[in-house]
């Protein structure tokens, strides 16, 4: 039962994220990430989670930027390379909002 209740409060921190990165190379720690991302502008948060079983992060991650500039500069490059490895990086949106288009069509 308490399980089931950090797998909510963890979907409901998401929710403030701004940005979805998969492809994560597996020796890049949060604070590279922190680094690598602020270049485009201040990072409030970098959640990098970790699989309990292994300790490995789970090569995904999720970004909270301070400002929507700061999004769109990220965004705006073409591709994002870290360790030789390119990063998916994608605006992150909600579950209630992609089932609610699928609704509408």
């Amino acid at each position: 039962m308490a399980a089931a209740g950090a797998v909510r409060a963890a979907r409901r921190a998401r929710r403030g994220f701004d940005i979805f990165v998969a492809d994560v190379p597996w020796t890049v720690s949060s604070k590279e990430l922190k680094e690598y991302f602020a270049q485009f502008g201040a990072v409030q948060r970098c959640q990098l989670p970790f699989d309990k079983d292994t300790g490995f992060h789970k090569r995904y991650c999720w970004i909270k930027f301070s400002s929507p500039e700061d999004v769109q500069n990220t965004l705006q490059k073409d591709s994002h390379i870290l360790e030789g490895s390119k990063l998916s990086v994608k605006l992150q949106q909600s579950r209630r909002f992609n089932q609610q288009k699928d609704n509408n069509e």
